[in-house]
This record gives C-alpha cells, sequence and structure tokens, in this order.
C-alpha cells in the first residue's frame, strides 16, 4: 500500500489510511478510529444519559490522555510467570485478533509459552485466534465464538461437584 500513499490500521489493520508523507514510516492519522470514534463515543454517551440517567459533565474518550507513563519496569509477563507459580490452579486464556498490530496474537503467544516449563505452566494456558483486529467484538461471527469460548473456558476452569482443585495436568 505504500505505493499507493496509504496505510494500514494499527489496532485493526483491516482499515486503510493516508500516508501523507508516503515514506511508509508514520501514518497520517489511525484509521480505524475514524470509525470507532463515531460510533463508540456517541454510543456510551447515549447509554450513560439516556439509558442509564447518569449526568455528568465530564467528556467521555474511547482513548484518553493516558501519557506518558513510567513503563520503564512494565514485565507483564514475568508477572504472571509469579502469578501462575504461586496460584497453581489459575488457569490463563488469552483471546486476540489477528489483524490487531498493537496486542499482536503470536506475540502474546511467544511470551506465554516462554513463561516457563510445559507441565508447570503450559497446560494452564489457552490461547485462541479469530480474524479481526483489537475489538474481536465487531465481527459478529468473532463475538459469538469469543463468548462461546470464553464460556468453554470458564466451565473447564471450575472443578468438577465435589472434586477438590488439583495441581497439574491431570486435574480434570
Amino acid at each position: 500500500l505504500q505505493g499507493q500513499g496509504r496505510t494500514v490500521g494499527r489496532l485493526d489493520s483491516r482499515y486503510k489510511g493516508v500516508d501523507v508523507k508516503n515514506a511508509g514510516d508514520s501514518y497520517d492519522y489511525p484509521a480505524e478510529l475514524t470509525a470507532w470514534n463515531h460510533a463508540f463515543t456517541p454510543a456510551i454517551n447515549h447509554y450513560l444519559r439516556d439509558v442509564l440517567g447518569f449526568e455528568t459533565d465530564l467528556k467521555y474518550h474511547v482513548f484518553g490522555p493516558v501519557r506518558p507513563w513510567n513503563d520503564e519496569e512494565n514485565d507483564a509477563g514475568e508477572h504472571l510467570r509469579q502469578a501462575m507459580a504461586q496460584n497453581p490452579y489459575l488457569n490463563v486464556m488469552v483471546q486476540s485478533g489477528y489483524y490487531d498490530g498493537a496486542t499482536d496474537y503470536f506475540s502474546a503467544k511467544y511470551v506465554m509459552w516462554n513463561l516457563g516449563s510445559r507441565k508447570t505452566m503450559r497446560d494452564r494456558l489457552r490461547f485462541e485466534g479469530y480474524r479481526s483486529g483489537h475489538m474481536m467484538y465487531l465481527r459478529s461471527e468473532d463475538l459469538k465464538t469469543a463468548n462461546d469460548h470464553l464460556r468453554e473456558f470458564i466451565r473447564d476452569s471450575i472443578p468438577e461437584d465435589g472434586m477438590p482443585a488439583k495441581y497439574g495436568p491431570d486435574r480434570k
């Protein structure tokens, strides 16, 4: 798309944007946010005010002013590894859209597979990928499938009646 002066969305690469410099190193605007901001901001404001009756002068932002933050010591993978090591009953499911360039499926899977040994942690990980971007629920097929996967994950994580929680791959 670079030759056409176009870019793709970072959160959902199915959206095309304009690369004003035609250099391929940046984009003129986040392509997916053009659609998302005009859909989600009015929807949440309508829901909060008209349906729930919540009145406020605060402005709702889909993506707010959150920078700068200190992420120098951000090691979410290590924190998760420690939590799983300390709690042998903690199961983790990662749901990702294949077209998400910000929190992409394959990077998440790589990080998770490198948390610990197969016997102690990998058997408690579950990965589900969808033909969507960051907001998987925007594609109706993925909304249904992701909800089904989530329900299944929760059911599988609960011990059967009368059974104590067990540690290890034979816990079912």
